[in-house]
């Protein structure tokens, strides 16, 4: 590529990179990936905060403008070629006249980075990169790379870093009516908007349908070559609108049209790869029935199942669902539901045991607490929990019996503890 062409593009990448602003701290302990040697790989679907974190890792760093080379392969200007990589390392030094820090955004556009990063390790140069494709990071990460990486999984916002985006601080102890009831009015904000930050940023959900447009073409029809456009749509869609649902490979033939049931696959793999979905296999101590048993589907932001889906009025008890699915990966828990005569919606596993199981309700009321509690009550049961967790939007204190093996939590609060 042309050295003063990519050098152009170099510094206006970096001008945009140093515009950032109003940025939050992520509840991301960084002071691991600050201080280590290893190539620190920043992992998520499109749009949640890769290079904002980065951004803030610079700035942590306490990295002065020379200290650093900043490059967002995402970029149509620019032949994504491996040599390049090298090329925008040594133009580094030509105009700084000092080795950098890099920072490398959608590196997953080019092919083999991972060989360049390794022998930056080996030289001692530090080197964060970002990427929103799980398939190729986790792939190349397994060869060359095998014991010098360090992975920061990043999601949309928590609750949490939402409120602390809008300003909102509640004191969880003070907590007033008024100031409890300003406190759902946010929680209600979020389940409807989700925590990608510019949605949030311009309350806008609308963006939501393009973030979808992007992964759609750009992440999977285009990099996997595929024909079946409006087939792979409808599947996504569906999947959107059964957030928190079993599903079957029959249903997903039936509802796209598609006929190969290794097609089907396929395309819930790739979805998979670009972080869009989830799935959340049936607990089973054989390995193979885990795999073999139907599995349900979660979105990596409500957003997506507001704007897209089909909305009914169970919606509301899945989409609290989908919120609490994503905080138990976000605190790394191994998850699966049960299923036998009833449903639980989580068992959470530590080693080999099942240590916790979650019972997820919008409404905990007289038409549904003794089907939701058998739920509960045969995973404690089946696992030898002691005791089990209700996570509500609201509850009718007068249904509440004399069973005290259960804890019943509104999901701000749990959210926020």
């Amino acid at each position: 590529m042309n050295k003063e062409r990519l050098k152009e593009i170099m510094f206006d990448q970096k001008d945009v990179f140093n515009r950032k602003k109003d940025l939050i701290k992520r509840d991301i302990r960084l002071n691991k990936y600050l201080d280590t040697s290893q190539v620190v790989i920043i992992s998520g679907i499109r749009r949640c905060g890769k290079s904002s974190l980065m951004f803030l890792i610079k700035e942590e760093l306490e990295l002065q403008y020379l200290d650093y080379c900043y490059f967002n392969f995402d970029d149509e200007r620019i032949i994504p070629e491996i040599s390049v990589l090298e090329d925008i390392y040594n133009l580094h030094i030509e105009v700084y006249g000092k080795e950098p820090v890099l920072f490398f955004d959608e590196i997953q556009n080019i092919s083999n980075w991972e060989k360049f990063a390794n022998r930056m390790y080996e030289k001692g140069i530090k080197i964060f990169v970002s990427g929103s494709n799980a398939k190729l990071l986790s792939s190349e990460i397994s060869s060359s790379l095998t014991g010098r990486n360090k992975l920061i999984e990043l999601f949309p916002f928590s609750f949490p870093e939402y409120l602390r985006f809008i300003g909102a601080n509640w004191n969880l102890e003070h907590l007033s009516s008024k100031a409890k009831s300003l406190l759902i009015k946010d929680l209600n904000q979020y389940i409807q908007t989700g925590g990608f930050p510019l949605v949030v940023k311009e309350n806008d959900t609308e963006l939501v349908n393009g973030y979808f447009q992007d992964i759609l073409y750009r992440d999977i029809i285009s990099r996997y070559r595929l024909a079946q456009v409006n087939e792979i749509k409808q599947i996504g869609l569906y999947l959107l609108s059964n957030t928190g649902k079993l599903f079957s490979y029959a249903t997903l033939q039936n509802i796209s049209g598609v006929k190969s049931l290794s097609s089907i696959k396929d395309y819930l793999y790739y979805y998979e790869q670009t972080y869009l979905f989830f799935y959340l296999k049936k607990f089973d101590y054989s390995v193979k029935k885990q795999i073999m048993n139907p599995k349900k589907v979660y979105t990596v932001d409500q957003g997506f199942a507001n704007r897209l889906g089909f909305n009914f009025s169970e919606n509301k008890g899945r989409i609290l669902e989908n919120i609490v699915f994503l905080e138990l990966r976000r605190q790394g828990k191994d998850i699966f539901y049960h299923l036998d005569k009833y449903e639980c919606d989580f068992l959470v596993r530590e080693g080999l045991e099942i240590v916790e199981a979650i019972q997820v309700v919008y409404q905990l009321d007289t038409s549904n607490y003794e089907r939701e509690y058998r739920g509960l009550s045969e995973a404690m049961n089946t696992h030898n929990i002691k005791r089990g967790l209700f996570i509500v939007y609201d509850v009718d204190e007068s249904i509440i019996s004399d069973k005290e093996n259960f804890e019943i939590i509104p999901i701000w609060k749990w959210l926020l503890t």
